[in-house]
């Protein structure tokens, strides 16, 4: 098999596999809108759930890996395609593979792996490796996790930081997911059609979703 090909279809992959993680992120982060005495003792026994589950630990080991092969493969079909302009989606139809968002998935990813660095830094780093500030215990002996996110949802660089670093996510989002379908085998016409339609909704209610939370922390 074109070893070209075998790339695509790992981006495609792992890039389904990111965005069905953002949908569950996304329901997690939700519960932190919740009145700030439920939104605390929910979002802290959900976060002590996860990390004592050995299905999730295997399906967090699962996400690292993908997103790692993301990238990874993601760079090399842009190196490649820069080499040989010949090669191309199967569908090539001008009016998507020349949208600004196509012709810039390179720079839309360096933004989001920003993105992902700087926040693994903040919260994960903290709160899964111990790194800086010990994150204290709530009442019920579960770290407050909670408290940490409105820590960092009350200082408006970050969330500013945050929530502008949504919008390059959703254009990545819109193009990335159609463009996954078709690298997996989906040609049709009238099903490329639909899946754009998809494609545009789930971008938008990903950059919305989360882009909304730390707004809302911030003046909650």
């Amino acid at each position: 098999m074109n070893s070209l090909i075998v790339k695509k279809y790992i981006v495609g992959f792992t890039g389904l596999f990111l965005c069905i993680f953002l949908i569950v992120h996304l329901s997690a982060n939700l519960i932190l809108l919740l009145p700030e005495e439920l939104a605390s003792e929910t979002y802290n026994a959900y976060a002590a759930f996860l990390a004592g589950n050995p299905l999730i630990k295997i399906v967090a080991y699962l996400l690292y890996a993908s997103i790692l092969l993301h990238v990874v493969y993601a760079v090399l079909i842009t190196l490649k395609n820069k080499t040989a302009k010949g090669i191309t989606y199967a569908v090539n139809r001008s009016d998507e593979n020349s949208s600004w968002a196509s012709q810039n998935m390179g720079l839309l990813g360096v933004f989001i792996l920003l993105f992902i660095v700087v926040h693994l830094a903040n919260f994960w780093a903290r709160a899964k490796l111990g790194i800086g500030e010990s994150v204290p215990l709530d009442d019920y002996g579960n770290k407050d996790l909670y408290s940490l996110a409105d820590l960092l949802f009350n200082n408006p660089y970050y969330v500013a930081f945050y929530t502008l670093l949504m919008i390059p996510m959703g254009y990545h989002l819109f193009h990335g997911l159609k463009s996954a379908f078709k690298s997996l085998g989906v040609y049709h016409r009238s099903g490329l059609s639909v899946l754009q339609k998809v494609s545009l909704l789930f971008a938008i209610i990903m950059t919305i979703g989360f882009g909304i939370i730390p707004i809302i922390m911030y003046f909650k």
